[in-house]
């Protein structure tokens, strides 16, 4: 009897996790390998499965992808492990249960990571050799991501007549990543031809359960459900699994009830829990009938701190000139230095200052604590710099999170310097994210959604800065960069320091076709080291041979040569000016008072040449 015909008047139970057994053995690295190097390990796991129970059981081809297979050099090697890893499964199986060719799929909380160019050749590629090799199905298992699962399904159908099983993974209970509700997302798997469509991984029993409640039953396809034994632990480095099997046992009528007619287990299960599942349903007849309960509506309640108590920078720098200030936060803890340099560019008239994230990757007092200190206390507005090195996604949402709830909504969104440059260059660079995916990370934050497509029961108000570095040899490529950022959600751009008026006059030939403002990066020189310095080893600084120059006839005047860095970067205000609204100043070394004459200077320049009416509206 066929796998469909049997499937469609019995309940079949799947086997349980391969990586799983294989981690508690000891093996941790490339997993699929081992169906070359060490078949007979894999043929008695799927054995234990079959003796468990088992109908069904899978090969150990999750990873065995070009993509994956290239983190451990294999890439070379996806047909010899899928013929191999098929192999072992018939060996085991001996007519004694149905093999599936598992594909698992590559997006994750990244979608972005890999296009779909790659993921269509990759998957080709394996299911060429599953398929070859005679499998009796094709299983496509543990996809967060709806369009890739979409996609290769799409091309499995046009290939094979073989059964296909379509398995996405949650979450959260009842709705993917992106927000397609699973009954939406059942239906299309189902329309593109998948025989079978379910849920695997993330999910333990309880929750995969409430999924299922919210299901439909499929007019043609059957369902399926993996569900993981537990949430994973980890002692002494290692993770395990502690979910009982004898839980799952209980639960096995359960998911009967809810209408799935192939059962199985994902991580942390073992042939104990398929054996409990098979003890409880195995040749038992699937329902037809089932009731559904519609995913209540949720009521999103705006909280006061959800909405912005200023008018957004990237609307002020449209209507009118706008000056803002970076001022460090201290590498000590004390901050009164700090604290005088904010009041006195407030008494300037700026519209925010901004604080970095660990420049240079140099630990600093959170920009966090002190941006809301000073808002609070001084009633400025913050523009927070968010750096992708120091967070993982899970700290990065939660930081924003917090930014949020302390009302601070002006972000600038960057990779950040590697750890390496820093004072502990032993830390890690965490690097989750780039600054594009982070963007659109905070965009999807403003849709009131999490970063994993959950609801956060409000939105967010974040006004998203992304970074611009001019200082290249090829300015048109670094707009392209700004381009690809403004498609990602930007709402302005900040740029790096510039040191020439022709430089000033490229960028604004090659943005001025972007609807996005600008602000201009302005950073008073200090003296002649301080030129040589940012010039040779600051990533994303280049000063012109001239200005260097200049400032090295006054190494022997320590304040002359300041006095000669505040009348070029006027020089670059009154050019700037000219061409864009905003002026974006960097205090050196805590030295505000260098920052604060030329944010005046600014104001009374843009004054001048916009009218009186500019100073007025704001004060």
């Amino acid at each position: 009897m066929s796998f469909l015909e049997k499937l469609k008047n019995q309940i079949l139970i799947g086997d349980g996790a391969m990586g799983t057994l294989l981690y508690s053995f000891g093996k941790d690295s490339c997993l699929e390998e081992l169906n070359l190097s060490h078949p007979e390990k894999i043929q008695e796991i799927h054995k234990a499965y079959i003796e468990a129970g088992a109908d069904v059981i899978q090969t150990n081809t999750y990873a065995a992808n070009y993509l994956k297979l290239q983190r451990y050099g294999l890439e070379d090697s996806v047909k010899a492990i899928n013929s191999a890893a098929v192999q072992n499964a018939k060996l085991a199986a001996q007519e004694n249960a149905y093999v599936l060719g598992t594909v698992g799929g590559n997006r994750g909380i990244k979608p972005s990571t890999l296009s779909i160019e790659e993921l269509k050749r990759s998957f080709r590629e394996q299911l060429y050799c599953l398929l070859l090799e005679g499998v009796d199905g094709i299983l496509l298992e543990t996809f967060y991501d709806l369009e890739e699962l979409e996609t290769v399904l799409a091309i499995a159908r046009k290939e094979t007549k073989l059964p296909i099983i379509a398995q996405v993974s949650l979450h959260e209970p009842g709705i993917l990543q992106d927000q397609t509700p699973i009954n939406e997302a059942f239906t299309r798997l189902e329309n593109l031809g998948a025989d079978v469509i379910g849920l695997n991984c993330r999910l333990g029993p309880h929750h995969m359960l409430k999924s299922l409640e919210q299901i439909e039953l499929p007019k043609h396809a059957y369902l399926s459900a993996y569900p993981n034994a537990s949430l994973p632990a980890y002692t002494d480095g290692k993770f395990h699994y502690e979910g009982d099997a004898d839980y799952f046992k209980k639960s096995a009528q359960s998911f009967r009830q809810e209408g799935v007619h192939l059962l199985g287990g994902c991580c942390g299960t073992t042939p104990a829990h398929i054996q409990a599942f098979s003890a409880e349903l195995k040749n038992s007849v699937p329902v037809t009938e089932k009731v559904v309960k519609l995913q209540s509506k949720k009521i999103v309640i705006e909280h006061s701190t959800a909405k912005r108590d200023l008018q957004p920078l990237e609307q002020i720098v449209k209507e009118r000139p706008s000056v803002i200030v970076e001022l460090d936060t201290p590498r000590k803890l004390d901050t009164s230095k700090f604290f005088e340099g904010a009041k006195a560019l407030k008494e300037a008239g700026i519209d925010a200052i901004t604080m970095a994230d660990n420049s240079l990757a140099q630990v600093r007092i959170s920009n966090e604590a002190l941006g809301y200190l000073v808002k609070q206390e001084l009633g400025m507005r913050p523009l927070i710099h968010i750096a992708c090195r120091d967070r993982n996604i899970i700290g990065l949402q939660s930081h924003l999170m917090g930014l949020h709830t302390l009302g601070m909504h002006d972000v600038l969104a960057i990779t950040g310097d590697p750890a390496r440059v820093g004072d502990f260059p032993g830390a890690s660079s965490v690097y989750d994210v780039s600054s594009f995916e982070l963007i659109q990370m905070i965009k999807q934050l403003n849709e009131g959604l999490s970063f994993s497509g959950k609801d956060l029961g409000q939105k967010t108000a974040f006004s998203i800065a992304g970074a611009f570095n001019p200082n290249v040899r090829s300015v048109e490529k670094a707009v392209k960069r700004l381009e690809k950022k403004i498609e990602f959600g930007a709402d302005y751009f900040i740029s790096q320091p510039v040191f020439s008026e022709e430089k000033i006059i490229e960028v604004y030939e090659h943005t001025k076709h972007l609807k996005a403002p600008i602000y201009i990066g302005l950073m008073p020189l200090t003296g002649s080291r301080n030129a040589e310095f940012l010039h040779n080893e600051v990533p994303g600084i280049k000063i012109a041979q001239s200005i260097r120059d200049r400032m090295a006839a006054l190494n022997d005047n320590p304040l002359q040569a300041a006095r000669e860095g505040i009348e070029i970067t006027k020089s670059l205000i009154d050019t700037a000016l000219d061409l864009f609204n905003g002026i974006y100043l960097i205090t050196p070394f805590l030295r505000y008072e260098l920052t604060t004459e030329l944010a005046i200077y600014a104001r009374q320049r843009a004054s001048q040449i916009r009218g009186n009416s500019y100073v007025e509206s704001t004060i």
